[in-house]
């Protein structure tokens, strides 16, 4: 149930679906960002959203694997977008706590860098 509810979360920025992230979150919920910003509480987020997408748009955002234990996920994901005309991608991982009705209450999301080399070779 929680893989599907962030699966959801993610298509809502693909599709713009500001009333799906609404039903995502929790009253209280904390979103911090890989780069260092962090919104708290549901009214944040959902500015966020609005403004983010007012500037920028959601090319790709695939998951790569899920992990869930109790009320816990953590999810690598493949991130893609172009903001403010220049498109740029990463890799990325979530951390979401949910609450008991299955609301995300708190959120990280963690970054790497989408190219990788071989320092020792193949």
């Amino acid at each position: 149930m929680m893989e599907e509810i962030f699966r959801k979360y993610l298509r809502a920025w693909l599709d713009v679906e500001i009333e799906t992230v609404r039903a995502t979150f929790s009253e209280n919920a904390i979103y911090s960002e890989c780069y260092g910003p962090e919104y708290r509480g549901l009214p944040q987020i959902m500015r966020w959203f609005k403004e983010w997408n007012e500037r920028g748009k959601v090319l790709e955002w695939s998951i790569r694997r899920v992990i869930e234990r109790d009320r816990t996920i953590v999810a690598e994901w493949y991130f893609k977008c172009e903001y403010d005309g220049v498109v740029d991608g990463f890799n990325g991982v979530t951390i979401a706590d949910f609450d008991e009705d299955m609301r995300i209450s708190r959120l990280s999301e963690f970054q790497s860098k989408a190219e990788h080399c071989c320092p020792y070779g193949e």
